[in-house]
């Protein structure tokens, strides 16, 4: 595995809680599932993906974690664009 150098932008999981913390009013298939947490921030030392990390946050705060991503981005949306909606604000100034 590639060593990935102290101060990279990086992403970590943590395990909060394990199956058996979690509520017991979830649904089944979420009982059954640890709850995880994901962050990014600046790695505090070289690593390695899947090793147990130190991450430094935005706000100076340290975060322990096992490493899964170097550069992580965002890749949600908000789906494609819908053509009626276009003209809702040029439509209401024009009034």
């Amino acid at each position: 595995m590639a060593k990935i150098e102290k101060g990279s932008w990086v992403e970590i999981k943590q395990v909060v809680l394990q199956p058996e913390e979690r509520a017991q009013n979830l649904p089944e298939d979420t009982k059954q599932t640890p709850y995880v947490m994901r962050m990014s921030g600046f790695l505090t030392a070289d690593a390695e993906l899947g090793d147990t990390v130190t991450i430094r946050s935005l706000i100076g705060r340290e975060h322990e974690g096992t490493l899964v991503t170097l550069n992580p981005s965002y890749s949600h949306s908000f789906g494609p664009t819908m053509a009626e909606l276009l003209h809702i604000g040029i439509d209401e100034e024009a009034k």
